[in-house]
C-alpha cells in the first residue's frame, strides 16, 4: 500500500521505522510529476532498485503541526544570544530578533518574550571587564542592565508599531495561588490588548538565579511562562542549534539530535554542564525546561539564536534545532 503526498513522494507505510525514542519515520522517494510504479520507485525486500538509488532522499517525518499551527507562543533568548563576549548588546541580532517577533504578532500569532542579560548589559554599560561574583554587585548590575534591556526592546519594536510591556517575576509571586492568578490575569489582558510581554527575573530582589540555585534560571522561567498563559509552543534560542549526541565543541563527530519524544535521564545526561561565561544556563536547563513544558502538554523547540530569522523556517515546517514533545494532544 502506498500514497502519493501534495509535494509528490511516495509514502510507504509498510516501510515505517521505530526509532529509540519511539518515533515513527517513513521513507519518503520523489517523483516527478506524481506517482510512480512501485515497479520502479517502491523499495523490494527493503532495497532501492540501483537506478533509482540517486534519486533516494530519505527524510524524517515528524509532525510538525504542533509548531506550524501554534498561536501563542513563548520565545526565550538568553544573554550569549542577546550580547557580545565583551558584553555589550548585539544591536543587529536583537534588532533582527524584535523585527520578526513583530512579524509573527501581525500574521496572527501571540508572542510573548522572556529575556535574558540584564546583569550581562549591566556589565557592558559600566565597562566592567568581567562577571562579578557578589550578590549585591550582581542584583545593582542588573537594575541598571534591566533599563538598559527594556529601552532597547522598546525602540526595536516601536519601530515596528509593537507595543511591549515589561513582566518582572519571582519564584514567589508564581507560587502564591493568590499572586499567580494576579499574574495569569496580567498575560491574559496585555495579549488581549496585542501587547508583546517581555519577561524577566526581577533580579534586584530575587537572588536563587544569582547564587546559583537551578530554580532562577530563565529558562526554567520560561517554561513556567509558557504554562502560566497557557501557550501552544516554547522556543529557547540560544548558541547552539540543538541538543547534541555529544559535544559539538570538543568532537566534530556529533550529531545533532532533531527530535525527543520524553527527557529521560539519558537525555538529561547528554545535555552536559553550563553554557557561556555571560550567562546561568545551560543546555541542562534547557532540556529541563523543555520537560517543564511538555508535562503541561506544551511542545518545546530548543534553537540557534543566531539568526532569528530561522524562526520563520521553524513555523514553516522545517525541521530545526531539537524539537521536545508532541504538543496538546
Amino acid at each position: 500500500m502506498h500514497s502519493v503526498s501534495k509535494s509528490g513522494f511516495i509514502l510507504c507505510a509498510r516501510h515505517a521505522i521505530i526509532d529509540a525514542n519511539g518515533f515513527r519515520w517513513q521513507r519518503r522517494f520523489p517523483t516527478k510529476g506524481g506517482a510512480i510504479p512501485l515497479a520502479a520507485g517502491a523499495m523490494r525486500g527493503g532495497r532501492m532498485p540501483s537506478k533509482n538509488m540517486e534519486n533516494l532522499r530519505e527524510k524524517r517525518i515528524y509532525n510538525m503541526s504542533a509548531i506550524t499551527q501554534a498561536k501563542r507562543v513563548v520565545v526565550k533568548v538568553g544573554t550569549s544570544t542577546l550580547t557580545y563576549e565583551n558584553g555589550k548588546i548585539n544591536l543587529r541580532r536583537m534588532e533582527s530578533l524584535c523585527k520578526v517577533l513583530s512579524d509573527l504578532q501581525n500574521s496572527g500569532r501571540e508572542i510573548i518574550l522572556v529575556t535574558s542579560g540584564a546583569i550581562g548589559v549591566g556589565v557592558g554599560k559600566l565597562g566592567l571587564t568581567e562577571r562579578p561574583q557578589e550578590t549585591e554587585k550582581k542584583q545593582a548590575l542588573a537594575a541598571v542592565g534591566q533599563c538598559e534591556l527594556m529601552f532597547m526592546y522598546d525602540k526595536f519594536f516601536g519601530e515596528y508599531n509593537c507595543t511591549v510591556a515589561q513582566v518582572l517575576l519571582t519564584g514567589d509571586v508564581v507560587s502564591s495561588p493568590h499572586s499567580k492568578q494576579n499574574v495569569i490575569n496580567t498575560f491574559q489582558e496585555l495579549i488581549a490588548m496585542n501587547i508583546i510581554p517581555v519577561v524577566n527575573e526581577n533580579d534586584t530582589v530575587a537572588v536563587d538565579e544569582l547564587v546559583g540555585m537551578q530554580i532562577g534560571d530563565n529558562d526554567t522561567l520560561s517554561a513556567i511562562v509558557a504554562k502560566l498563559t497557557d501557550a501552544d509552543l516554547l522556543v529557547i534560542l540560544t548558541d547552539i542549534d540543538g541538543l547534541y549526541d555529544a559535544n559539538p565543541r570538543a568532537d566534530s563527530n556529533a550529531k545533532r539530535i532533531p527530535f525527543v519524544r520524553e527527557v529521560t535521564p539519558e537525555v538529561i545526561a547528554l545535555a552536559g554542564g553550563t553554557g557561556s561565561n555571560r550567562g546561568t544556563g545551560g543546555m541542562r536547563t534547557k532540556v529541563s525546561a523543555a520537560a517543564i513544558a511538555n508535562e503541561a502538554g506544551i511542545c518545546c523547540c530548543v534553537m540557534s539564536g543566531a539568526n532569528p530569522k530561522n524562526l520563520y523556517h521553524l513555523f514553516d515546517g522545517e525541521q530545526i534545532g531539537t524539537v521536545f514533545g508532541t504538543g496538546k494532544q
